[in-house]
């Protein structure tokens, strides 16, 4: 029989391997992400069918955001090789959309807010995983600041003008700061609460991964409004 010690080694070996599986895969998608995003955004053929081509973009954008409400929802009940490759489609379609960020801003400009968004996501993953302090009352109020956030970006389009551009995206940014310290206490508790077998372990990082990369693409997009230089040709 396992002693309460024996027990608790599992249990942070499980939070661990479970861990290093969701980055993995959040690794993964992300590059994928970012390659097509580029080729996209510098291969004329392509460019000019996306861009030349509103109903495309439509398309798209509807499909992105269907797979990803697909695979929140269904997962428990998908094979693996369905998961996989929901996910990585998912990743693929958001680097064609936002190949756009290319035609926009200027190369450096995106280096250095990836390398800022990097360093924040990196410092509140620590924060999440390390805290001793229970995050999970955060999840109310990080939900209806996110549905906010959402509204707020919606009066914007309309209304709104580059002061309120700005409070918006500083709200943003605040809001996916504290969801990746949020996010990552979560996954590391299903790893501690329950010795997961092969193919949970599989789905709950596969989750987690899909969590994390929402919301290092989120950070990015909003520190884009503060740190993104656009492109004068």
């Amino acid at each position: 029989m396992f002693n309460n010690n024996d027990y608790h080694a599992m249990q942070t070996s499980q939070s661990r391997s479970l861990m290093q599986r969701v980055y993995g895969w959040m690794a993964l998608a992300l590059s994928i992400s970012a390659t097509l995003a580029y080729v996209v955004a510098t291969t004329p053929a392509l460019k000019n069918m996306l861009y030349n081509n509103f109903l495309v973009m439509i398309v798209l954008f509807v499909a992105q955001i269907g797979l990803v409400v697909y695979l929140s929802a269904r997962l428990a009940q998908m094979s693996t090789s369905a998961a996989v490759i929901t996910f990585l489609s998912y990743a693929a379609l958001s680097g064609i959309t936002l190949s756009s960020l290319f035609l926009v801003y200027t190369l450096p400009s995106l280096g250095i807010t990836l390398l800022v968004t990097a360093t924040m996501f990196l410092a509140m993953a620590l924060y999440g995983y390390f805290t001793k302090s229970d995050l999970s009352s955060l999840g109310d109020f990080l939900f209806m600041g996110m549905i906010g956030l959402m509204l707020a970006n919606v009066i914007g389009w309309f209304f709104g003008g580059p002061d309120f551009s700005l409070v918006t995206s500083a709200f943003g940014v605040v809001i996916f700061t504290l969801f990746t310290a949020y996010d990552v206490q979560q996954i590391k508790q299903m790893g501690n609460q329950m010795l997961l077998n092969h193919n949970d372990l599989f789905k709950v990082s596969l989750l987690g991964a899909l969590k994390l990369y929402l919301d290092f693409v989120n950070l990015f997009l909003y520190l884009l409004r503060f740190f993104g230089q656009q492109r004068r040709d």
